[in-house]
């Protein structure tokens, strides 16, 4: 089977051109204005008008009022949403676009008790755990932690590069992976042979 990819955190253009041109399934726009990777939904929208069919543009949120998701996701174009705060199932469903549901994972979460709460989800996106930060944090976790009857579609997320993807979709088997740090050059900006040499481990997976 093929594991998709998301990358994620595309603030430029050009970066989501090359992740396109390489085979990215999808890419991420983050809305959250705390994050180094903000961008805001008049240039994402820039963006999203040059992305082809079957890629999707997914909006990035963190604990947000539903009137900014509904702003971002008109102006932007989004064709999906995903959740790294707290919001409860209720909120999440409430939008007429489709969304995926993060959650940070440590000893002891309960995956397969957040698959059933956020049964609606259409995956759940698994990334390290950081008291300070919602995601973005650039390491990994441990994937023995993850069950292997997930009643949703498994996103791995967390500290991927070129250098584990290929283990990491061997040992967790994920229906996709989604990417920032790894493939980038600074914050923000993405590095086109990072993104070839990422996308040359998923296939080698």
């Amino acid at each position: 089977m093929k594991t998709r990819v998301k990358i994620c955190g595309i603030t430029r253009s050009e970066d989501a051109q090359a992740a396109i041109r390489h085979g990215a399934d999808a890419i991420g726009f983050v809305f959250w204005p705390q994050s180094s990777r903000y961008i805001d939904p008049e240039a994402a929208a820039e963006i999203t008008t040059l992305i082809p069919a079957f890629v999707a543009a997914v909006g990035v949120y963190v604990d947000p009022d539903a009137a900014w998701i509904e702003k971002t996701s008109r102006i932007a174009r989004l064709s999906l949403l995903q959740f790294h705060g707290d919001e409860t199932p209720e909120f999440c469903d409430q939008f007429s676009l489709p969304y995926i549901k993060a959650v940070r994972v440590k000893e002891g979460t309960d995956l397969l008790q957040y698959a059933e709460r956020y049964r609606n989800a259409r995956g759940l996106l698994l990334d390290a755990y950081s008291a300070d930060m919602p995601g973005g944090t650039g390491h990994t976790f441990d994937w023995e932690l993850i069950p292997r009857n997930l009643s949703l579609p498994l996103i791995l997320s967390g500290g991927l590069n070129s250098n584990n993807v290929a283990l990491a979709i061997q040992q967790a088997k994920p229906w996709a992976v989604d990417v920032s740090s790894g493939v980038e050059s600074a914050k923000g900006i993405k590095d086109e042979r990072k993104i070839f040499a990422f996308m040359q481990g998923v296939k080698q997976s």
